[in-house]
């Protein structure tokens, strides 16, 4: 029995599985890397650092599996970028989504006609994490590294260079830059001339499916693999979750949770939100993923538990033992509301100046309370992507779930609660890195027997209701209320450029 080895280059993380025809996982294996914040706003990683996780995680699951796999197929975070001079040298980091420094070009451009066109155009709204605005920041800010620089790529395409040679994207990944027609399947000429870049400056952009060929020799050896192991294109995470989840059915949405969130459903056409709430990327032909995303996920609660809750013993809390004292605290924390933007907002205000706050403290409230408002807050602004979903895309059926956050049965309560619809959770949780294998299969056109996975059904507790409707109408209000005084609030460090 055939089996492909799926690679999923997260944010903090590089996941590689082995996975049969059957959909058993063979072997697995999880690489860690940091995200720097040298300045307020600021988010980088080294991509020589995220190479070299994967080529470990790549060897360690060959090593295990010894037979050579069907393929590799990859799934990647979307969103990031970098600057290689002529060589293939990195002239600067690896910049994240999660990096607010092009705020003020979002801002220039979402004040003129442009920003709808982009929008329609690529299917991006225009923000601080599209690598069309960090290109033009570049551009204005660092004109010395926008001279140099040979070609602007992200993780994936920096990954394929060092494996074969080509500065390679797919469709999917591309689609999420804010510099491709997702209607044209090509370069946006539109946003090439906002960025002033050509598109020989940018990788190839294939289609997710396509093999590659051509895998370095010396990479091959240190790989484990043979030199003729086929590589697939890929796509990108957010819309390999869809599919990994088995949710390309009409109104069936994903609920993700890792270090940002998002609620994605699929479409058979490139339908653009209007209203600029929602993006639109391309999965594979005849297949797009609309949705919205947030910031603020996972990396907001261990934001917390590292900053005030390190302290409350003599050994380090972890994030489970800080989860469940929060969830034993009564839903809608006692009238403590959250707006957890600790890293600006992406969908559906597109915001990089907000900011976290905590709204109606008392003095009931304890540091529980303040958590528990917290994960009601990421809750809320999820509640209100899919509210925008359904506007622009139809009804939505059912709520698939993945992400880190099923680890945790009650944070997937939670969820059911405040969203008051059934969630549900297949045991496999690594959906990226499934939707990937399960690509590659399609894409060498080999037959997969994967058995129906049980669901787990996380029915709404109908007794929490009213008090997740009141707390949802006021955290409604809240946004529009603070969002003038949000740019004004100071982001600078003393002796440091904002």
């Amino acid at each position: 029995m055939e089996y492909i080895i799926g690679v999923d280059l997260g944010t903090s993380s590089a996941k590689v599985l082995a996975i049969r025809q059957d959909g058993k996982v063979m072997a697995h294996s999880q690489q860690e890397y940091p995200i720097r914040n040298p300045e307020p706003g600021h988010s980088e990683q080294e991509p020589d650092v995220i190479l070299d996780a994967v080529r470990n995680g790549i060897r360690s699951v060959a090593t295990i599996m010894k037979d050579p796999p069907a393929a590799v197929s990859f799934s990647t975070a979307m969103h990031s970028v970098m600057a290689v001079d002529k060589d293939g040298k990195a002239l600067t980091p690896l910049i994240i989504w999660a990096d607010n420094r092009s705020q003020g070009i979002a801002d220039r451009i979402r004040k003129t006609p442009l920003a709808a066109t982009l929008q329609q155009q690529t299917g991006t709204p225009v923000h601080a994490m599209s690598p069309l605005c960090k290109i033009i920041w570049w551009k204005e800010q660092a004109p010395d590294i926008f001279k140099s620089a040979a070609s602007f790529i992200g993780i994936k395409e920096y990954i394929f260079y060092h494996f074969f040679g080509r500065y390679i994207t797919d469709h999917s990944t591309a689609s999420a830059t804010g510099l491709f027609n997702i209607h044209e399947l090509t370069w946006n000429k539109t946003s090439l001339e906002a960025a002033g870049i050509t598109a020989a400056q940018l990788p190839e952009a294939v289609s997710s499916d396509s093999i590659i060929e051509g895998l370095l020799e010396n990479v091959a050896r240190d790989l484990g693999l043979p030199a003729n192991t086929r590589f697939i294109a890929g796509a990108s995470d957010g819309c390999l979750a869809q599919l990994g989840s088995n949710a390309l059915d009409k109104g069936h949405a994903t609920l993700t949770i890792g270090t940002s969130g998002a609620v994605r459903m699929a479409i058979e056409e490139p339908v653009t939100d209007a209203q600029g709430r929602l993006f639109t990327y391309v999965l594979t032909p005849g297949h797009f993923v609309t949705g919205g995303a947030i910031n603020n996920g996972g990396v907001v609660l261990q934001w917390y538990l590292d900053s005030f809750l390190q302290t409350v013993s003599d050994k380090p809390l972890q994030v489970d033992a800080g989860l469940q004292q929060a969830l034993n605290t009564p839903p809608g924390a006692e009238g403590l509301l959250c707006l957890p933007y600790l890293h600006g907002e992406r969908a559906p205000m597109w915001d990089g100046h907000a900011k976290g706050a905590f709204i109606g403290v008392q003095p009931q409230h304890t540091t529980w309370h303040f958590l528990r408002a917290l994960l009601e807050g990421m809750a809320f602004g999820l509640l209100s992507i899919t509210e925008a979903l359904e506007e622009t895309a139809g009804k939505v059926e059912k709520i698939s779930v993945s992400g880190g956050f099923t680890h945790s049965p009650e944070w997937v309560q939670l969820m059911a609660d405040v969203f008051q619809r059934p969630m549900y959770l297949r045991h496999e949780s690594d959906a990226s890195a499934m939707g990937a294998v399960l690509l590659g299969f399609q894409a060498l056109r080999l037959p997969t027997s994967f058995t129906a996975v049980e669901e787990k059904v996380f029915s709404p507790a109908a007794a929490h209701a009213e008090v997740y409707k009141k707390a949802y109408a006021v955290h409604g209000k809240l946004y529009a209320a603070l969002k003038d005084i949000f740019p004004v609030i100071q982001t600078s460090l003393p002796g440091r450029s904002a």
